[in-house]
């Protein structure tokens, strides 16, 4: 210590600064359990080292592609801080990850969540952490590592953001993608019960006009307040789409994950130039919330398609070969999934009906 100044006790600390290494330490100890119960064979040590070790199992694939995504929960987290609760939230940014993986046909192997906080508090941590490691169960896939940043003297205590970095693996030649979609294929449609992490910015400024807005019915005669509505958790499409990509070959072309820019923005990123996703908004259930945000904001149906998913939450084009058993599939998998549409002769476009 002869090179550090000889500083008398009582002067400025880290924690004073906004940084409290005793509750980050703390914290740590918390989501062991979780982080512990999302790990898969191939996942080398613990929780605890500089960088997280993930061994591929190349038996498995010849010739190995590894797909990456990264993602966040938006102003979902907003709604969170004001309700109080953090679980769901964690299951949101998993989705967002592997859901995207997947629609590359890819098997989500391993994740990392970067949570940023004003002050940390383990409780709450420990909150979302589990939230993140339920998601990880759910997908199959470990939650590998993390960080935790506590912004003293920038954020608000209270304030908290998360996202997240995930890989997956595709076998070469199998990828999903607008090359394989073909006139004649039929659009499936998973169903989404919520919002998922999508359109909040809108959903707020329309839906919380007070401070006990989320306390009231979300809608008239719903069973839910607002607040619990809006935090319904995203469903994880990624098992389902794995699983079709195994049973089914390159008979499944293509999957649009439907986040932000909505149906529109997202179903047509798996089109060739010429070739139309005609989609049917007779075919699937849209939840009473999409109304209500229609309703009270005086939003547009051009407006809704681009910015929500509007009940829609994954889109996949498949040979009409397997329509009928990729439903059966995608069902045993805990997803509803019907048929929405058809791919047509066109020029790139997604023409709702």
């Amino acid at each position: 210590m002869s090179r550090l100044l000889d500083q008398p006790a009582g002067g400025l600390t880290y924690a004073a600064a906004g940084v409290s290494i005793e509750a980050g330490d703390e914290a740590v100890e918390r989501i062991k359990k979780s982080v512990a119960s999302t790990k898969r064979p191939e996942v080398l040590g613990d929780i605890g080292g500089f960088g997280g070790l993930f061994a591929l199992d190349t038996a498995r694939y010849e010739h190995p592609v590894l797909v990456a995504s990264a993602d966040g929960v938006g102003t979902k987290l907003e709604v969170a801080r004001l309700v109080g609760r953090y679980d769901s939230v964690g299951i949101d940014l998993v989705a967002m990850l592997v859901d995207d993986l997947a629609c590359v046909g890819a098997e989500p192997l391993f994740l990392l969540d970067y949570v940023a906080v004003g002050a940390l508090d383990p409780r709450r941590l420990e909150e979302l952490v589990g939230g993140i490691a339920q998601g990880c169960r759910e997908a199959g896939v470990a939650l590998l590592g993390g960080e935790t940043a506590e912004h003293g003297g920038v954020m608000k205590p209270d304030e908290l953001d998360v996202a997240g970095f995930a890989v997956g693996v595709v076998e070469r030649g199998r990828e999903l993608g607008p090359t394989r979609v073909r006139p004649g294929d039929v659009l499936v449609g998973f169903s989404s019960p919520g919002l998922r992490s999508n359109g909040y910015s809108l959903a707020r400024r329309v839906l919380l006009v007070d401070d006990v807005a989320l306390q009231a019915p979300a809608f008239e005669g719903s069973t839910r307040n607002l607040g619990d509505e809006l935090l319904i958790p995203s469903v994880i499409y990624s098992g389902a789409v794995h699983a079709l990509c195994v049973e089914f070959d390159t008979l499944v072309h293509a999957a649009a994950h439907i986040t932000g820019g909505g149906i529109l923005g997202n179903v047509v990123r798996i089109l060739p130039p010429t070739l139309d996703a005609v989609i049917d908004m007779t075919s699937f259930v849209t939840p009473e919330i999409f109304f209500e945000l229609q309703r009270r904001g005086q939003i547009s149906a051009d407006e809704m398609v681009r910015v929500f998913n509007c009940g829609l939450g994954m889109v996949v084009a498949l040979s009409p070969s397997i329509a009928a058993a990729a439903i059966t599939v995608a069902r045993s998998c805990g997803i509803d999934a019907g048929v929405v549409g058809e791919v047509r002769e066109g020029s790139g476009q997604v023409v709702l009906t």
